[in-house]
């Protein structure tokens, strides 16, 4: 019954991106997914990338019911994502969890948009890197995994959102390989909450971006592709190099190198990096920006 009761709060999203948008190649122009009411004016919390230079949005209740919706904040670092409706939606919000005091092998349950939920259990608490310079200190890993989980809401025992789903991954457990989904936690939502609903973005400098696409491979990071005009490929950084060192720093693993890109300085400053390229070594000098400068902006329909 209570899972009836959450699901209402739960909506499809769907996204209509131009086909020139710097996200279109990466995460295509129509994206489809979830988000959850917060709010009782209708605002709703999804995964960003659903929502990233959006220029239609259109919000479903369970009974069919469609709205336009407004993208307000897409938060790079955490990865959330906010859409105000643009008409009533008229659900009830739910209720923020904690969790941080979630522990593994706790009960949950995952709810999409379309009203599908699957009751699964935390299976992890942990750092999580992801290719597109992104780092969680303690992402939420569940299983077994909800097919349809971008943007979808995890509720506790208790029916408190936990977090938002965000990816479909593979792990071993007790010897097989098992389907399991990341959950961006909320409480990391709620110290950035204000700065986005008044300000679209959180108030501090934005973190410096390469525009490279990598992987760990035994604690190495190895570049899977370069954006096009992104800072990496005008520096001449290429698919295959092997990022060693930073700054006259070498690197322990993908979260280590993002760190250290980060502490670089603001975006915009020059960054020496040391490759290891076809059994060779090149400096390349990366001068970072900030991503979002390269994203088109939010307009209101």
């Amino acid at each position: 019954m209570m899972t009836n009761t959450l699901s209402q709060s739960v909506v499809a999203v769907r996204s209509v991106i131009p086909d020139d948008a710097f996200t279109a190649p990466a995460l295509g122009t129509i994206r489809e997914g979830s988000g959850v009411v917060i709010r009782e004016d209708g605002l709703l919390l999804t995964i960003g990338y659903l929502i990233t230079e959006a220029e239609e949005i259109w919000l479903t209740r369970h009974d069919g019911h469609v709205v336009p919706g407004h993208a307000l904040a897409y938060d790079q670092e955490t990865g959330f994502g906010l859409v105000m409706p643009m008409a009533p939606l008229e659900l009830p919000p739910v209720k923020f969890g904690d969790a941080d005091a979630a522990s593994v092998g706790s009960p949950v349950t995952l709810i999409d948009g379309l009203g599908k939920s699957v009751r699964s259990n935390i299976v992890a608490k942990q750092e999580f890197a992801g290719y597109w310079e992104y780092l969680l200190d303690e992402a939420i890993f569940i299983a077994p995994a909800h097919p349809s989980w971008g943007g979808a809401a995890l509720f506790d025992a208790e029916g408190k959102l936990l977090g938002i789903g965000s990816l479909h991954l593979q792990m071993m457990m007790n010897g097989d390989r098992t389907n399991i989904n990341m959950v961006v936690p909320i409480n990391i939502l709620l110290p950035i909450l204000d700065d986005l609903l008044t300000r679209g973005k959180v108030n501090k400098q934005p973190r410096p971006w390469l525009g490279a696409f990598s992987a760990e491979s035994d604690g190495k990071v190895m570049v899977m592709s370069v954006a096009d005009v992104g800072p990496a490929a005008q520096a001449g950084l290429r698919e295959g190099d092997i990022i060693s060192e930073i700054q006259g720093g070498e690197i322990d693993g993908l979260a280590d190198f993002y760190r250290k890109v980060w502490k670089s300085g603001p975006a915009g400053s020059e960054i020496p990096v040391r490759v290891l390229r076809n059994g060779r070594e090149a400096w390349l000098r990366i001068k970072t920006a900030d991503r979002d400068s390269f994203l088109r902006k939010p307009h209101l329909q």
